[in-house]
């Protein structure tokens, strides 16, 4: 009899683990766009397209956080793991301003007054106490889900990310990450980005990354309306930009060079010249 007792209590200890591994699978791939979580990750991720360059025209909208709006018109040109350039050329087409962002540095140029900023991600991190890199902020530019890191997400990448679904939507989260905090917005139906937050962990900060207004460009769709806000500092920071005339043409200089007669100034000076506007 004891015996007995001793198998049945075996099998039921069996039968609950079993239902505790079914239980878990189950929060681990939940249901999403008719799709079982990890089919729906994979067909994400097996679907996401990938430009070399991609061109526009931008209609940029910068607030910092005063009573009044910068209004500007730019071009954005990006090469995928060159260059991030954002030319302000408001006046008959004159630069005025350049932003460029590349692996190896910051370059921040003022054209008007003849002065540049040039910071590596190395000092920029020392400085502000992160790990921001080049294939981060392409990313967002790029309408793309990353992994901090890595250059490119593949499938083998998926048990890295944790997602849950939210109605319409599936959210991801990156696991394992200290400082910042990784997530990211895709619709369940067809697949596409439409949020991005990278959190600074234990305090209020964030940057949001909204996409929108998907339009066709080559053989896929991309965001011809990016909001970009810093969350957490009491006053609106935003950089609101819609695209348009969008190509993938890489006839285009990918780095700036800039003569004699330009004078290096240091970023705290920059930030304050455009936060006191």
């Amino acid at each position: 009899m004891k015996r007995l007792i001793y198998w049945i209590y075996v099998v039921c200890l069996i039968v609950l683990a079993s239902s505790c591994g079914s239980l878990r699978h189950t929060e681990r791939a939940p249901m999403i766009g008719g799709l079982k979580g990890e089919e729906y990750q994979e067909k994400v991720i097996s679907s996401l397209p990938h430009w070399n360059c991609v061109t526009g025209k931008v209609a940029l909208n910068l607030n910092t956080g005063s009573s009044k709006n910068t209004k500007l018109s730019a071009t954005l040109r990006m090469k995928k793991g060159e260059v991030i350039q954002l030319s302000v050329a408001p006046l008959l087409g004159i630069e005025v301003a350049r932003l460029e962002i590349s692996p190896e540095r910051i370059l921040a140029v003022d054209r008007l007054h003849k002065q540049y900023v040039e910071v590596s991600f190395e000092d920029l991190n020392r400085i502000a106490n992160l790990n921001l890199s080049f294939n981060v902020l392409q990313s967002l530019f790029m309408n793309e889900i990353f992994l901090p890191g890595k250059e490119t997400v593949e499938v083998s990448d998926l048990h890295r990310f944790r997602m849950t679904s939210e109605g319409n939507y599936a959210l991801w989260k990156v696991k394992d990450t200290k400082k910042l905090a990784y997530s990211f917005r895709t619709t369940a139906d067809k697949g596409w980005l439409e949020n991005t937050s990278v959190a600074l962990s234990g305090t209020p900060y964030a940057l949001n990354w909204t996409y929108g207004e998907f339009g066709k460009l080559g053989a896929a769709y991309f965001p011809q309306h990016i909001l970009a806000e810093l969350m957490g500092s009491g006053k609106t920071y935003s950089l609101d930009m819609k695209l348009s005339r969008m190509s993938v043409g890489e006839d285009w200089e990918t780095r700036t060079s800039l003569s004699s007669k330009y004078k290096k100034i240091e970023l705290a000076t920059l930030l304050k010249m455009w936060l006191e506007k």
